[in-house]
């Protein structure tokens, strides 16, 4: 019987560097012979890519709780046709945003209720809990610096926004840090990747 593999996911603010953390890390992993699955939500899988034009580029009005329930179904998809069958074949799967990006952006960042926001992300995640997750913390102010001029329409919300969002993630990891791992984003992207490997080494107890 195949060992499950590890779900490793990557959070943070936008323009925090998290992506680009996620390519160094798949690199690492294939240096050293070990199959992952590069991933992301929303867009994760087929459906996945027609809903997350939706959510980042729709120039139309949506209600803060269809919002929700657009990353939710984009979520209940990725989890049963990718992050599920990975993990049941021993593959690591590296995740760009997961759950606590909707506890994040649609709990802190719009007001929602958080309690039923978990419960919404059990029901679409099947139990399925990240084994890790990593947290870019950033400054706001350098995160939007970042972004340049072409921003996605989570991008474009105010600096009031972002730093609710920002102080979402802080809490969320206080709140779970066995599971959450913390690291400042403000560094170079050498510093952040050490930070990072020393993370999942540890965890994986490589």
């Amino acid at each position: 019987m195949t060992q499950r593999g590890y779900f490793i996911t990557f959070e943070g603010a936008d323009g925090c560097g998290k992506t680009t953390q996620i390519g160094i890390i798949n690199e690492y992993f294939k240096n050293k012979n070990v199959e992952t699955v590069v991933t992301r939500e929303p867009g994760g899988s087929d459906l996945g890519t027609d809903l997350r034009k939706i959510l980042l580029h729709y120039e139309k009005p949506v209600s803060n709780v269809a919002e929700t329930f657009l990353y939710l179904a984009d979520r209940a998809q990725h989890i049963e046709y990718k992050i599920k069958p990975a993990l049941e074949a021993g593959k690591i799967v590296l995740c760009d945003r997961h759950t606590d990006s909707t506890l994040a952006y649609q709990g802190y960042g719009r007001n929602q209720n958080l309690e039923q926001i978990k419960t919404l992300n059990s029901i679409a995640t099947n139990g399925i809990i990240p084994d890790l997750t990593i947290v870019f913390d950033i400054e706001t102010e350098i995160a939007l610096k970042r972004l340049g001029d072409e921003k996605d329409r989570m991008e474009q919300e105010g600096i009031e926004f972002h730093k609710k969002l920002r102080q979402g993630y802080l809490e969320i990891a206080k709140n779970d840090p066995k599971r959450l791992k913390v690291i400042n984003a403000n560094q170079s992207i050498d510093e952040v990747s050490k930070c990072t490997i020393k993370i999942i080494e540890e965890f994986l107890k490589l």
